[in-house]
């Protein structure tokens, strides 16, 4: 193994020269201003990274830890959870918290999950029932938590009742629902799942961290949006992204509860050290005042109004995507109605066409089960659709006639 041991410079350096540098280590990065990412970041506009940006320096050193000495971060959060709240459905007495992003999120809804599970006397090693289509994130708060995962088959992409209601049991704390899933972008049956989880007195949790701040928004443009959110009466809980749809700046994302009763078995308290009394509401200790500005300032910046705007023209451009790939010869994957598209071709080697794409400066993701492209669009791909849609036939032409190498099937190269 390399030695990765560094030394620390003797004398400082100029910011000049450390701007220089930075901007030299990153001329190989992706040209995501360009639009050239569909993957990792969430581009709606210069306007928008100009607020984020001002909103995150301006508190960049306050710390949301400390309510009482920042009660202006304090206020700032409890309008974003309200923001949230509002757009899902979210009955009286609903509460939240923000956190650093989906994976602290959902690890969080799992502790609370977890703690309640065992308030009600379930003992033994408890497990959670969920779609193959879920995140990860699950598996790893499972881990953590040694916890037992179990994984079911779908129907058409989506989320099985019927096979997760089988795959339950008395040790069952938990059934998860994506809105939509990462892989497919596609809405699972939340109210199918609220029946199994009403049917055996079970914790929902629905995973909205990709479209909870897109499809209410979506239902607002006229698309016929199934219940996904705390209007299934169901969910008992959610977790939705701030900094992917709500187009804030990173990290940032919510977890949302039915109840006070549901959220206090997340929040961790302890006394039994020097200092007294340590509360924290999420994983973090120090919460970076810059991430929660930049929140606050982001959603009152665009309002109902902008985003609908954005998301709006999202639609339309996975819209013409989906027509662009279809004539080219790829299956769309289900009926996808946000801003994830996923398609495949059964004549082709999908991963060398990724492997072409990244070769043509496209950072893209792709699916694994079926093989296929994967996209997470923003409102910049309406101006980059039909360059992308040339590039993707010339590299699909180039991996059918062996041109293209394999490529991994997450990073393109």
């Amino acid at each position: 193994m390399a030695n990765l041991t560094t030394h620390l410079p003797e004398s400082g350096e100029s910011w000049d020269s450390l701007e220089a540098q930075m901007d030299a280590m990153s001329v190989r990065d992706v040209k995501w201003r360009d639009g050239r990412a569909a993957v990792y970041v969430f581009n709606a506009g210069e306007d928008i990274e100009r607020v984020q940006k001002a909103a995150y320096a301006r508190f960049s050193a306050e710390n949301g830890l400390g309510p009482a000495a920042f009660p202006s971060l304090a206020r700032m959060e409890r309008e974003v959870v309200g923001f949230g709240l509002g757009l899902m459905h979210a009955p009286e007495g609903a509460v939240g918290n923000m956190t650093s992003g989906g994976t602290d999120s959902i690890l969080m809804a799992v502790k609370a999950a977890r703690d309640f599970a065992r308030a009600a006397g379930k003992a033994g090693r408890l497990n959670i029932v969920l779609p193959r289509t879920a995140h990860p994130a699950f598996d790893k708060a499972a881990m953590v938590m040694e916890i037992e995962v179990r994984r079911t088959d779908v129907k058409q992409h989506l989320a099985d009742a019927e096979a997760m209601a089988a795959a339950c049991d008395d040790a069952t704390m938990m059934i998860v629902g994506s809105a939509p899933c990462f892989p497919f972008g596609l809405i699972d049956p939340i109210e199918a799942l609220g029946d199994v989880a009403a049917m055996r007195n079970l914790w929902l949790h629905v995973d909205a961290c990709v479209g909870g701040y897109f499809a209410p928004f979506a239902r607002m443009n006229g698309a016929a949006i199934a219940p996904f959110d705390f209007e299934v009466a169901a969910v008992s809980s959610m977790s939705a992204d701030l900094h992917k749809y709500g187009y804030c700046a990173k990290g940032a994302s919510t977890v949302f509860f039915r109840g006070q009763a549901l959220r206090q078995h997340m929040i961790f308290e302890v006394s039994d050290w020097p200092a007294g009394k340590m509360v924290t509401p999420t994983l973090a200790g120090t919460r970076p005042g810059g991430a929660i500005a930049a929140a606050w300032a982001v959603m009152r910046y665009l309002g109902v109004e902008g985003y609908r705007l954005r998301h709006g023209l999202v639609q339309e451009t996975r819209a013409r995507i989906e027509a662009g790939v279809r004539a080219q010869g790829y299956a769309v994957v289900g009926k996808p109605q946000l801003g994830i598209v996923a398609f495949t071709r059964e004549d082709v080697d999908c991963f060398a066409v990724l492997k072409g794409l990244f070769e043509r400066g496209w950072v893209t993701s792709a699916i694994t089960a079926p093989k296929g492209l994967h996209l997470m669009l923003s409102p910049v791909h309406a101006d980059v659709a039909d360059l992308y849609l040339a590039d993707l036939a010339a590299a699909t032409q180039d991996a059918r006639s062996g041109k293209t190498g394999v490529a991994s099937a997450r990073y393109g190269g």
